[in-house]
């Protein structure tokens, strides 16, 4: 095993990951829809943890305060665009909540693929794949990408936010460059659908 992979898999485990609003989810959905094949979400298990009944939710209620409780919430479930606002702005705040939600996030991650080692081939789509360090659980890795512009553009549109806001966030993320030398797959879903999608037709 190098420290990008793990070659010793037996399972195919496709690691698909990339920036904010490049076309992750858009991806995984088409390789599943049209072969069949489970998508295990970082994003989903994140969920799992900030409900109420989780120990996490307690360390982050704890931690936060009121500040971040929904008041229309009968459970006091989290106001999880209350949360993003305070990580994207505090980078301290953010490392605080990765360096506690990761490794339970990994740690599921794991239990999940045990239970579908059956399988020939699974997704993990994990958007911070390489900052996690959830490298060992791929045995291949797929940056999806896009320009910038065409980035900033979808964000702004699915996240209602200002060209401001959508420049803070695309920018907190790691260097694209480094992430591409080190993934087997560049998928660009600036041009045609059809483009990416022969390209996964021949990879799968």
């Amino acid at each position: 095993m190098n420290q990008y992979k793990n070659k010793d898999l037996k399972q195919r485990r496709i690691g698909i990951t990339g920036g904010i609003a490049c076309g992750k989810s858009t991806i995984a959905n088409y390789i599943s829809k049209n072969n069949e094949i489970i998508i295990l979400d970082a994003d989903r298990f994140t969920n799992l943890f900030l409900e109420p009944e989780s120990n996490s939710y307690k360390k982050i209620t704890s931690h936060f305060g009121n500040s971040i409780i929904l008041n229309s919430s009968s459970k006091k479930e989290i106001n999880r665009a209350a949360l993003k606002k305070i990580i994207f702005n505090h980078n301290k705040e953010r490392i605080w909540i990765e360096n506690l939600l990761h490794p339970l996030i990994k740690e599921k991650m794991k239990y999940e693929c045990e239970k579908l080692k059956h399988k020939r081939i699974i997704l993990l789509l994990i958007p911070l794949l390489f900052e996690a360090k959830f490298n060992d659980l791929c045995s291949e890795i797929w940056l999806i990408k896009c320009s910038k512009d065409t980035q900033k553009k979808r964000l702004m549109q699915r996240d209602n936010l200002d060209e401001k806001e959508a420049e803070k966030i695309i920018n907190i993320q790691t260097n694209l460059i480094e992430k591409e030398k080190i993934s087997d797959v560049i998928l660009n879903t600036d041009g045609p659908q059809f483009k990416w999608k022969r390209l996964i037709n021949n990879l799968i």
